[in-house]
């Protein structure tokens, strides 16, 4: 058995093992023919062109700069580490007893190399000349530097995560464990940094199995955010289409707005004559009414600056769009002299706009109260930010209804969308297809995901919007979300946004984790609520189970892993709740009462002293869940009762579906009024007595002649009453709870 334990291959000042290698040849890297190809000795390895990189990955992250270490000994260590990482099966790599054995990711050699930037950086600030100077102290030194945030000053204004201490501490550790493998400069012999520890322990990072740092959203925030964009994507989605229409078909014939429409100058004016072409495009103007373009503000305080009298009534025009339209490349400050009378004539008779938005048509405010137009005029530029808004709320609805990953976002290429398919009449389930590639090699595998329709809608709105449709053109590439999600609020906020009615959203930020995590809360919790817009969480539940059993495994498979978590929680607290109320005399009503009832009163006792024989007692709250763990394993959420499913002969709508074999009860067909297995309680009340209000109200609207379904109303409203005191006489305070 060989022994690596004094392994020391290279002595400082040879050559590099890795000398003239080429590195995507080595790191298992495909490129297109003929690009060129990263060399061990370049100083920038450019890793643009490979091919199945992510597209979240960034281009920074995807040029590797070694110049940017100044020692040229420490320059060459960066790059013989790196190599490493990328190439663990390198016939001088392998051997090494602490190296890595699988590669690294090239987004996390990225990161790897921007620290080691930094380490080598420090370095030199302290006066370091050597890595065999380094000893314990350095490396506590620079972890201590890298744990806190300072200001401009020096002065520490905060901490940093976990994360970036333990990528600080793997530093000296990598050097450490692959230093017989540099050539220029390596540590000493007898340097172990932290005892041997992992950069986790180092660093204290959570072993993972805790609660999920990462808080949904919350619904003060959620409920406007998506109504504002479900607003967006159904009632403007359409007309943004045609805007952008229109402002890629003013693009061509005019080109777009320069900044020298402030200047007026800077190229030879034509050497035909132009007043001719401007007057007929001006008589044009006259004949159809059309006022003459507005230039922006910004470029009318250029022109003032540059000389122009603020009183001048063409100083807000935007005389080289005019210009173009003409025919010209742009509008010379010479013509002005034959040309200022018929502009300023023209300027009078039909008077200057904005050049987008001049006839809107109408939509219905989010409130309902009135109708306006969907936008105001705009300047070019103005526009653009407006059909980037409706992106970005279509971009919303798919991230927070879809609970797709960041990395799966941007995965997304036009054409991802699969023709509806219909299984059976008035069903219709909607696919997409992406990739995932968090934890997966180079280039990511197909997946699919189950939608529903508004998730299908705003891929189809982004696709319109696309200002370059092609099939297989990224969807929408690499995108911050934070950024976008600003202006979102910003419009929704502004005057914009008040103007259609929408409800301002709180300055809380929005990530797409958390949208991730409130969507596997809210479907948890189900029934618990609409996402603020009337989208049932139900039938996202539906929608996206099929994608689990389309593909075992999938992305929506680990999503459904954590709504389970969470709903195993949810059950566990709800059923501790009720158990408690129990044990302050609060009972549960409805046909499954009793039995639910005894089922307390034998767990009750098992807390009572007189009961206990042995010397150990059980009375913590953990030791209450163990005892109704399993009761709470066969809990179910109506949306006006609790549904205990521990029977499926006896439940009443597996008989009533005629599959009294399933192993899980039909929520949207109970009768808890008649179910042996349903209860209700205090918190179902207010839904019921909604239930008897509402139908109060329409056995009041109801002519004579219409007995029949007067009968079935009264009925209905008769039931609702009896439940509403059942569950007032069983949370009566007074009551007995033996």
């Amino acid at each position: 058995m060989t022994s690596f334990a004094k392994a020391s291959f290279y002595s400082p000042g040879s050559t590099s093992p890795f000398a003239g290698t080429d590195v995507c040849q080595e790191g298992g890297f495909r490129l297109p023919d003929g690009a060129r190809r990263p060399i061990f000795d370049d100083n920038l390895w450019d890793f643009t062109n490979v091919i199945g990189l992510p597209a979240q990955m960034s281009r920074r992250e995807r040029r590797f700069d070694f110049t940017l270490i100044t020692d040229p000994r420490w320059r060459l260590v960066a790059k013989e580490l790196v190599m490493a990482l990328l190439a663990p099966r390198h016939p001088v790599v392998a051997p090494l007893p602490r190296a890595y054995r699988t590669a690294l990711h090239l987004r996390t050699c990225a990161h790897r190399l921007n620290e080691l930037t930094r380490f080598f950086r420090w370095l030199h600030e302290r006066g370091l000349t050597c890595l065999g100077q380094m000893d314990t102290a350095c490396c506590e030194a620079y972890l201590a530097h890298r744990r806190y945030v300072l200001d401009e000053h020096g002065t520490v204004v905060g901490s940093q995560g976990p994360s970036v201490r333990r990528s600080a501490a793997l530093v000296p550790i990598d050097l450490v464990n692959y230093r017989e493998l540099f050539t220029a400069d390596r540590p000493s012999d007898d340097l172990v940094p932290w005892g041997g520890a992992t950069a986790s322990a180092v660093a204290e990072m959570s072993s993972g199995q805790g609660e999920n740092k990462t808080q949904p959203v919350e619904d003060s925030v959620l409920q406007p955010m998506l109504a504002a964009a479900l607003y967006l994507l159904s009632i403007l989605g359409p007309h943004a289409v045609t805007l952008a229409k229109d402002i890629r078909d003013a693009d061509h014939i005019g080109g777009r707005h320069s900044r020298r429409d402030s200047k007026l100058c800077g190229r030879k004016p034509p050497a035909k004559h132009p007043e001719a072409k401007i007057t007929a495009l001006l008589a044009d103007h006259e004949r159809r009414r059309e006022p003459l373009p507005l230039l922006p503000e910004h470029h009318v305080a250029d022109r003032i600056a540059k000389g122009w009298e603020k009183d001048d009534p063409l100083v807000h025009l935007s005389l080289n769009l005019l210009a173009r339209r003409a025919g010209f490349s742009q509008f010379s400050p010479q013509w002005l002299t034959s040309l200022r009378e018929p502009l300023e004539r023209t300027l009078m008779r039909v008077g200057a706009a904005r050049e987008f938005g001049r006839s809107a048509a109408q939509v219905q405010t989010a409130d309902g109260e009135e109708s306006v137009p969907w936008m105001l005029p705009l300047h070019r530029l103005q526009a653009v930010a407006l059909v980037g808004i409706v992106r970005t709320a279509a971009v919303i609805v798919l991230a927070a209804v879809s609970g797709m990953r960041s990395s799966e976002l941007m995965e997304l290429t036009v054409g991802c969308r699969r023709p509806p398919e219909e299984p059976a009449p008035g069903l219709t389930r909607y696919r997409l297809i992406s990739k995932v590639v968090k934890g997966q090699q180079l280039g990511g595998i197909d997946d699919e995901w189950v939608v529903i329709e508004p998730v299908y809608r705003a891929v189809e709105l982004i696709e319109q919007l696309h200002p370059e449709p092609d099939e297989g053109v990224s969807l929408l590439g690499r995108f911050s979300f934070d950024a976008r999600y600003r202006w979102f609020r910003n419009w929704v906020n502004s005057q914009g946004g008040q103007r259609l009615g929408l409800a301002p959203i709180p300055a809380n930020p929005v990530t797409l984790r958390q949208l991730r995590r409130t969507l596997a809360l809210e479907m948890a919790y189900r029934p618990g609520g609409l996402l603020a817009t009337k989208i049932h969480l139900k039938h996202i539940t539906v929608a996206t189970t099929e994608g689990y059993s389309s593909r075992p495994g999938g992305a929506q498979a680990k999503l459904l892993a954590e709504v389970n978590k969470h709903e195993n929680d949810r059950n566990l607290d709800l059923i501790l709740t009720e158990f408690r109320n129990y044990q302050q005399g609060i009972l549960p009503a409805g046909p499954g009462a009793r039995e639910l009832t005894v089922f307390f009163t034998s767990i009750d006792g098992k807390f009572d002293p007189a009961a206990i024989t042995a010397p150990r007692t059980q009375r913590s709250e953990r030791d209450a869940l163990n005892l109704l763990t399993k009761r709470a394993k066969t809990l179910h959420l109506g949306p006006a009762n609790y549904c205990w499913f521990t029977d499926p002969s006896r439940a009443l709508c597996l008989k009533l579906a005629g599959t009294p074999t399933a192993d899980r009860p039909l929520i949207g067909m109970c009768d808890s009024s008649r179910c042996p297995q349903a209860t209700h309680h205090p918190c179902h009340r207010p839904v019921w007595a909604e239930h008897a209000e509402r139908t109060k109200t329409f056995l009041g609207q109801l002519g004579r002649p219409r007995k029949t379904e007067r009968a079935r109303l009264q009925a209905d409203h008769d039931r609702a009453m009896r439940v509403i005191a059942n569950i007032d006489a069983a949370a009566a305070p007074n009551q007995d709870p033996a």
